[in-house]
């Protein structure tokens, strides 16, 4: 009798001790799990792996006008490089909705750029971003941004704030700002034009890293058309790269024809005014890839809209251009190899005396 009290007290205590030790293994897990849900951003996970476990951004990223629901996450970003959340209803951060009625453009610039890249969005505006009147014709511009992603983006979106308040030239979009989210970036750019800036003449889409003659843009955009007109830097019959190490991969699945259609480089490109409100539409039919300047291209001939070749073809350059006077005179864009060769260059053929 005393050996069975012996071996059921004995019993007792090691369920205790086993049901501690699930208890603890148990606590162990919850927590692991509610650290990789509030401090784990959602881009750095699949979308279906967000769904899963329902990670969203920490409330403390709700900075005033930020209001993220968490339904939202999964359209907003996914590591998945080939899936691209457009059509979507994305909202404004950060707008200037009376920048066109205010300023009447004959021609607005759009740069899509990066939140923490300060430097370059100073860059510009101390050079060709400067240049707001090329004889009557007015020139504006505006800086487009996605939500920051990095571990400091609380500091960022209140510099954004800051800087938003001094210069009132910075539109912000509620997605993640990504390499892999440029479609969704320019589609926004595409649907702010629509709504808010009809009655300029043209815009364009440009590259915060490069060197742009606003003179030779404004002069070429004078006897352009004023509908149904897109210009710059047009590729044909590129083939589709099928390499999975390659930055611009596309998988039959998302893609299946061996060329891409036409379509004007990423780095610059202009189009009339018409333009946006049936990009907007055509981009609710055609499939999405996350190469912005391609799928434009895919828009534009479901539209069946010819591409305009430049009246010269040295007008617009993916490739660095050797600077010289003579040369910087006479293009419209290149790209450069940093920051301080685009400010230089530009000082440079500002100064007094003949350029050839």
């Amino acid at each position: 009798m005393v050996k069975d009290c012996e071996k059921q007290s004995q019993h007792q205590s090691n369920s205790r001790r086993r049901s501690l030790h699930s208890f603890f293994i148990f606590m162990v897990f919850l927590v692991l799990v509610l650290f990789l849900c509030y401090y784990i951003a959602p881009y750095e996970f699949s979308k279906s792996w967000a769904l899963t476990v329902g990670l969203f951004p920490p409330e403390k990223f709700t900075i005033q006008a930020i209001n993220v629901p968490p339904n939202r996450v999964s359209a907003m970003n996914s590591t998945e490089p080939y899936y691209v959340a457009y059509p979507y209803k994305y909202n404004l951060v950060l707008n200037e909705p009376q920048k066109c009625q205010k300023e009447n453009p004959f021609v607005i610039l759009m740069v899509p750029v990066a939140p923490s890249k300060t430097a370059a969005r100073d860059a510009v505006r101390s050079t060709w971003g400067s240049e707001r009147l090329v004889g009557d014709k007015t020139v504006s511009i505006l800086f487009l941004l996605g939500l920051p992603t990095s571990v400091e983006r609380e500091t960022l979106q209140q510099n954004l704030l800051q800087e938003s308040a001094k210069y009132h030239d910075l539109i912000q979009s509620d997605f993640w700002d990504s390499y892999t989210n440029l479609t969704i970036k320019t589609m926004v750019m595409l649907e702010w034009l629509t709504v808010y800036c009809q009655h300029a003449s043209y815009a364009m889409k440009v590259d915060s890293d490069v060197f742009l003659n606003v003179k030779n843009l404004v002069n070429m955009l004078l006897s352009a058309p004023k509908h149904n007109y897109m210009s710059g830097l047009v590729v044909r019959e590129a083939k589709v790269l099928r390499d999975p190490h390659s930055k611009w991969y596309l998988p039959k699945t998302v893609y299946n024809q061996p060329l891409y259609p036409p379509y004007t480089l990423g780095l610059g490109y202009v189009f009339s005014l018409d333009l946006p409100v049936k990009l907007v539409k055509a981009a609710h039919i055609i499939k999405p890839v996350y190469i912005e300047d391609v799928f434009i291209g895919l828009c534009m001939t479901h539209l069946g809209i010819a591409l305009t070749d430049p009246p010269d073809g040295s007008l617009f350059n993916v490739f660095p251009v050797f600077y010289n006077r003579c040369r910087y005179s006479k293009l419209i864009i290149t790209t450069t190899q940093s920051l301080r060769d685009q400010v230089e260059f530009w000082k440079d053929l500002q100064r007094p005396g003949p350029y050839c």
